[in-house]
């Protein structure tokens, strides 16, 4: 990938271009000494993300023997890949993933989502965790005209569900908050918020450990047992009874429980992150420093990381599954669509991670055959599957003040599910070329 800089040099934006995720520059996954397995525990946790930890701090600090176990290094998945962006029920309100359920669920749904987001603030504040945490709010914006009248029909609707916490953006304001010209009007949501993925995940780690829960990497689980009364943990390395067990994969769920395989679908996200950028530059980029996501079917999300001085820039550039070299490229001409001052930029990382979706668009929780279970974030990991490890800490105890509203007994199963080699890229495609398509006709309206 190789362009002229302004001095007509030829430039190449992926030099040295690393394939590990740019947050583990200061916060690595983390591989712990191989030591012998408890034989056994209250409760073992199969996942090391925010949601297993979110669990296991819970639990330990209730005084249950926690193990929590991952196939790989402690948060090699999702946890310290993802856009570190902090967000609420707004996803459930303007997906339309509400409009098949009864109106008395969907207040539930809406009560929760804004829970979550109280829970994440409050438990990040009452330990001090270092996350970089800033309520920076987040800008959704129109990538047509057209839906910028969606995002107006979005507003009415949020307003209700968080009175006070919307504000629409019309394209002659929206230079106060992006520097591009690209967009056709934004909505901001001034309660979301960023952090750092993967030092919120080291925190998470530090605190189940001195709560008390015992973390192991490198032990994939092989299969789940009923026995004695108890559960039968089986893993590469042996053994663990326990008197419950609590599946936290999400996009990861494929081979950790049979159950979970036609119900929860891991898809690719890919992001990349610039070299530092002049000061000046990363400032009239992001003026405010917010969360940014377009409207794009398959759309964009971009922020600043934490420090300020790059960009970290986040999406799918084709339906296919790419290497990372010819991810950032994609993602690279994106990027530089919305703002082209970048184009004589270098990508300094490109990573990728998995989601976890589900048909219906709504996370869940609950139990099969004895085993909890809490997947499908569908894009809002960091707040949702904190807060779902958390509830189901709570289930377990016997301490919920009320059944969680995304614990129902319903979980569809997804369509072809067994099929995702060509449905995802099917549907990926379809998406890309609508918003190619409306795209164009937007610039020719300009």
């Amino acid at each position: 990938m190789r362009s002229r800089d302004a001095a007509g040099h030829t430039v190449s934006h992926t030099a040295g271009l690393k394939t590990t995720p740019y947050w583990w520059e200061a916060a690595r996954p983390q591989s712990t000494p191989e030591a012998p397995l408890p034989e056994r525990v209250d409760v073992a946790i199969v996942g090391s993300g925010y949601c297993g930890l979110s669990a296991a701090i819970e639990l330990s600090a209730a005084g249950r023997s926690v193990v929590v176990l991952d196939a790989g290094e402690l948060g090699i998945g999702a946890s310290t890949r993802s856009g570190g962006m902090v967000t609420g029920g707004q996803k459930f309100v303007v997906s339309g993933a509400l409009k098949s359920h009864a109106p008395a669920r969907q207040q539930r749904i809406l009560e929760d989502a804004k829970a979550s987001l109280d829970h994440i603030e409050d438990l990040i504040q009452r330990h001090s965790l270092d996350a970089d945490y800033v309520r920076c709010g987040r800008l959704i914006i129109a990538w047509t005209p057209s839906h910028y009248a969606r995002l107006q029909g979005w507003a009415k609707l949020l307003e209700t569900y968080a009175p006070g916490t919307i504000e629409l953006v019309p394209r002659e304001h929206l230079r106060d908050e992006i520097g591009s010209e690209r967009f056709f009007g934004g909505l901001l949501v001034k309660n979301y918020g960023g952090l750092h993925p993967a030092k919120y995940h080291r925190a998470l780690r530090n605190l189940a450990h001195s709560s008390g829960a015992n973390l192991v990497s490198s032990t994939p689980v092989l299969r789940i047992e009923r026995g004695n009364g108890d559960h039968l943990v089986v893993t590469k390395r042996g053994r663990i009874a326990a008197r419950s067990v609590f599946v936290a994969t999400n996009g990861y769920s494929a081979d950790a429980e049979p159950f979970l395989k036609s119900r929860v679908i891991g898809a690719a996200s890919y992001i990349i992150a610039t070299e530092p950028l002049p000061s000046d530059l990363a400032r009239k980029l992001s003026p405010r420093g917010r969360m940014f996501s377009d409207t794009r079917r398959s759309l964009c999300y971009f922020r600043l990381s934490p420090d300020g001085t790059r960009v970290v820039f986040g999406g799918r550039a084709t339906a296919r599954e790419l290497d990372e070299e010819r991810a950032a490229a994609g993602l690279f001409g994106k990027m530089c669509e919305i703002w082209p001052e970048l184009a004589g930029s270098r990508i300094s990382h490109c990573w990728r991670g998995n989601f976890g979706m589900t048909y219906d668009h709504i996370p869940h929780m609950g139990t099969h055959d004895g085993v909890h279970y809490a997947v499908g974030c569908n894009g809002s990991g960091v707040t949702m599957m904190t807060y779902l490890g958390h509830q189901t800490a709570l289930k377990i105890l016997g301490r919920q003040n009320r059944p969680c509203a995304f614990d129902v007994d319903a979980f569809p199963k997804v369509p072809l599910a067994w099929a995702r080699s060509w449905t995802v890229p099917t549907v990926t495609s379809y998406y890309l070329a609508r918003d190619w398509i409306e795209g164009r006709l937007a610039a020719w309206s300009r």
